[in-house]
């Protein structure tokens, strides 16, 4: 992985997560037991708890040096273009976070899966624009401005 140089990293890792992957449900899983999931206790904005599970303590300390090495790789820039876009809405801290959550989904299908890290799943061009453009009619349009509370006549809803 581009974050991952040393075998002492990728030792610690595994030393902490195992290697038999059948323990957790899915990657969700992993993430939730490492520490690396959004908080669901929030309250109107008021978290409840800033309680980390017991692993991450010692794993989400790790994985946030590693996306830090990650956004700053040359040789996969996804992880750098994917946190400048969430920099720019949640701020350094939450996107440092949303990388090395992207790191640990990365290391449980690779373990899960057996196979190495594939860099050409993630060469993903952050200047080009989705192919995909969504037709929308009037009567969509319609209904759209009348859900954000505009009145339209009725002369315009029967078109």
């Amino acid at each position: 992985m581009p974050s991952i140089k040393d075998i002492f990293t990728a030792i610690a890792i595994l030393g902490e997560i195992g290697v038999d992957m059948s323990v957790f449900l899915s990657d969700k899983h992993l993430c939730s037991w490492a520490g690396l999931t959004p908080q669901n206790n929030e309250s109107a904005g008021k978290k409840k708890s800033v309680r980390v599970s017991r692993a991450g303590v010692y794993i989400k300390p790790l994985l946030v040096q590693c996306a830090n090495a990650a956004i700053k790789s040359k040789k996969c820039p996804y992880f750098k273009n994917r946190y400048d876009q969430i920099k720019k809405r949640r701020g350094h801290k939450k996107a440092i976070i949303a990388i090395a959550h992207k790191l640990l989904v990365c290391i449980y299908h690779m373990l899960d899966k057996n196979e190495p890290f594939n860099k050409e799943l993630y060469n993903v061009d952050s200047r080009s624009k989705p192919t995909y453009a969504p037709q929308i009619t009037e009567e969509m349009a319609l209904r759209y401005l009348e859900t954000l509370g505009y009145q339209i006549p009725d002369k315009l809803t029967h078109v």
